[in-house]
């Protein structure tokens, strides 16, 4: 059995993907990384060269959250029969290792039973347009140094036991919590505005192709472009979060532990999700992570 495989859905999404590919392959080896690339997308297909590339078609439909994730949940499990943990997630989406763990991703995960569920804290990478005006070229960190908590990225994405995850990706159907102490869910999403605005015209333009509206797809809101405000007022409110000075997520997973029940009759897991106001500068030792 090998260790980890990360398993992710892309379609075009370039920017997000060279940063998925450099993390992924640089810590699992390209071999381990599997890439179902939605519409067959020839750059897609470039940049993960060497990785396990799924092509499928890429006609739009108003459940394609539903199916997707009806797919990935069988990849999933699939995977399962030759890896011990497999990360399931968005492509914006990294798990990291606090480098005060003194090891990394891949030799923690080494360590880690089988036959659990590991959610890493959820933090979002935010792009404060006012401090941070240098572009992302290669690094994320280090150019954006800004995070805020996000309890909805606080996702069980580190499956090694059998289990359904639920659509999103929010909930499994595992009823321990697992949380450990320097593992981290870096949501990359806001981490760049021009980035941001590229992906958002992408997604606005799959969301009309559907036909349909936001009432009645299974997509998120974000998609479509009456839910989707304007860009650079998105992020000037990031100035708006309160600052905290010390980097200290230990409150944060000790939430997650106090609330942690089951999701009403669905068989699944959740803890309390609050909107938080506050934001937090990465020590310096996370520079250069992904």
């Amino acid at each position: 059995m090998q260790t980890a495989a990360a398993l992710t859905m892309v379609r075009d999404d370039v920017f997000f993907l060279k940063a998925w590919l450099r993390h992924y392959g640089g810590l699992f080896g390209r071999e381990n990384c599997y890439v179902v690339n939605h519409g067959r997308g020839a750059d897609v297909a470039e940049l993960a060269r060497g990785c396990n590339i799924i092509g499928i078609p890429g006609d739009a439909h108003k459940n394609f959250d539903m199916k997707r994730w009806r797919m990935l949940n069988n990849m999933v499990m699939g995977l399962r029969c030759y890896y011990h943990h497999v990360i399931v997630g968005d492509v914006d989406e990294l798990v990291v290792l606090d480098p005060a763990s003194g090891t990394d991703l891949l030799s923690f995960l080494q360590g880690v039973p089988a036959n659990r569920v590991l959610t890493p804290l959820g933090l979002e990478v935010i792009h404060r347009i006012d401090l941070e005006p240098e572009p992302v070229t290669q690094a994320i960190l280090g150019p954006r140094r800004h995070v805020r908590p996000a309890p909805h990225y606080s996702k069980p994405c580190v499956v090694s036991v059998g289990t359904k995850v639920s659509r999103g990706g929010h909930f499994t159907r595992y009823e321990r919590l697992h949380a450990p102490e320097h593992l981290y869910l870096l949501h990359l999403k806001f981490c760049d505005l021009t980035a941001y605005s590229t992906a958002m015209n992408r997604r606005n333009a799959v969301a009309a192709s559907t036909g349909t509206g936001v009432r009645d797809a299974a997509v998120g809101r974000h998609w479509f472009s009456e839910a989707r405000g304007d860009d650079r007022a998105v992020f000037q409110a990031f100035q708006r979060l309160k600052q905290r000075e010390a980097f200290d997520m230990a409150p944060l997973r000790a939430r997650m532990h106090r609330s942690w029940r089951p999701r009403g009759q669905t068989g699944y897991w959740e803890f309390d999700r609050p909107d938080s106001d506050a934001q937090y500068v990465l020590p310096d030792r996370f520079i250069g992570l992904i």
